[in-house]
């Protein structure tokens, strides 16, 4: 049907004195004795447009009132009587669209998170689920774009793979057969099933993108991603989505470049598109958020070794929960307290023991550390994982090896190392947890439409 988004009816000052049509749902309503008055909103705008009912041009409001019913309403644009700087529209002709009863969950003007995690399907109704997909709309927009302005290669890798890019094992099985007693081996099942061997959905698109760099020199990927990682954690999800550049003749130094570039290039976007979400999460999620993305966007991010970071955590006088050695794996807690408190500012940790990291990362000169980096940010820990990729063919095959891996299963990435291999690297950047970054939303169930996590699937 023909009408004007609400967001129009805000910015565009020539509709005020004509006639319009909008749509939306009832977010709020109030009566009076002779005036009633309607919050509409339709997804296009974080702000609600006011309908105002003449009870004396239109005098049966009853079925206009209930939240969460849809309407269609033709009236004048007028500015508000109330707000200097807006506007509404004085109902001439009100359509209810879609009924919508009393008990509509959405009845209070504030839930809590954890309630609304119940209600998916409804919970994008909500303010803060507005500004939250708006903000990640716009965000992954600008992903694109940034890659996109310097001529990277979209490159589009599969779901479902026979290789486990972290070599952990945490994936999830694809398989067309089921449960079943009638084979007598896991290879006997795996050669009857679809594929004819083991296939599981694809935790990361770097093995193929790095085969897509070694032609196309800079390509990115940005689609989903899926851990069998039973970490219920306000930072994990079963099912992500994930942008990974691999640049072919980049170093170390040159791919943290690149990440805070795109980091940067992220937050001056959210800030410049998105001023009224950011309003609205620096006044109920995180104070003084639009300052500390201001500050980011115009100072440069710290660089430090992990070695660095773990003298850093020994001499801190805090008692952690988790124990801190040289070797460790960084907790969130441990990531914290270096960004936050160490650094104050997102931080580049570099040369990572090689045992906690993926066996594709270039081995140091040291035998000890592999040149990999993460960036981790105050309030959230890590959102980037990045590393020079191993170009070395016997270092490789030394590091598969040592971890047990069965070299046939990689025959295509462990090739790359034999024809006209050169320095390369890239990173992955989780797009939650960025949205979690420049909203000041502390869980990832919150930035995502449907949360997969252990034991929940809607």
């Amino acid at each position: 049907m023909k009408h004007i988004d609400i967001i129009d009816i805000f910015e565009k000052n020539e509709l005020i004195g004509t006639e319009a049509t909008v749509c939306g749902w009832v977010r709020t309503s109030r009566d009076s004795k002779n005036m009633a008055f309607i919050e509409l909103n339709d997804g296009t705008s974080l702000k609600h447009l006011q309908i105002v009912i003449d009870k004396a041009v239109i005098s049966e409001i009853a079925d206009f009132m209930k939240l969460g019913t849809s309407l269609k309403v033709v009236g004048e644009v007028v500015k508000s009587a109330v707000a200097a700087d807006s506007v509404e529209i004085n109902a001439k002709e009100i359509t209810v669209l879609g009924e919508c009863p009393q008990e509509y969950p959405l009845q209070k003007k504030r839930h809590t998170l954890e309630y609304l995690r119940t209600i998916p399907h409804l919970r994008v109704r909500t303010n803060t689920f507005n500004a939250v997909l708006r903000v990640r709309s716009v965000v992954s927009a600008c992903i694109h774009e940034y890659f996109q302005q310097r001529r990277y290669v979209y490159i589009h890798t599969p779901l479902i793979t026979a290789s486990d890019c972290e070599g952990a094992g945490e994936m999830f099985k694809v398989t067309t057969i089921g449960y079943s007693n009638n084979y007598k081996s896991e290879e006997e099942y795996n050669a009857d099933d679809f594929f004819g061997k083991r296939a599981a959905l694809s935790v990361s698109g770097q093995l193929e993108g790095e085969v897509a760099a070694m032609a196309m020199g800079k390509i990115y990927t940005f689609g989903p991603s899926f851990r069998a990682e039973k970490s219920n954690t306000p930072r994990h999800v079963a099912e992500f989505w994930h942008v990974e550049p691999e640049v072919a003749f980049a170093e170390l130094p040159d791919i943290i470049e690149i990440a805070e570039e795109l980091i940067k290039h992220i937050i001056n976007t959210v800030l410049e598109k998105c001023p009224e979400e950011l309003k609205f999460f620096d006044a109920h999620f995180e104070k003084g958020l639009i300052e500390k993305l201001e500050s980011v966007a115009s100072n440069d991010f710290a660089v430090m070794t992990y070695t660095e970071a773990i003298d850093a955590l020994l001499k801190a006088d805090v008692k952690f929960q988790y124990p801190v050695e040289w070797g460790c794996d960084l907790m969130t807690e441990h990531e914290r307290y270096i960004s936050e408190v160490v650094c104050k500012r997102p931080v580049f940790l570099t040369d990572y023991p090689k045992e906690i990291k993926s066996f594709y990362m270039k081995q140091n000169a040291d035998g000890k550390t592999v040149a990999a980096t993460d960036l981790l940010v105050p309030g959230v820990g890590e959102i980037i994982g990045c590393s020079e990729r191993e170009a070395d063919l016997d270092k490789l095959l030394s590091a598969m090896e040592a971890r047990g891996m069965s070299l046939a299963e990689y025959e295509h990435y462990i090739s790359l190392r034999k024809f006209g291999s050169v320095p390369h690297s890239g990173f992955g950047l989780g797009l939650e947890r960025i949205i979690m970054y420049v909203t000041g939303v502390q869980n990832i169930r919150d930035v995502i439409l449907y949360p997969r996590t252990v034991g929940s699937i809607y």
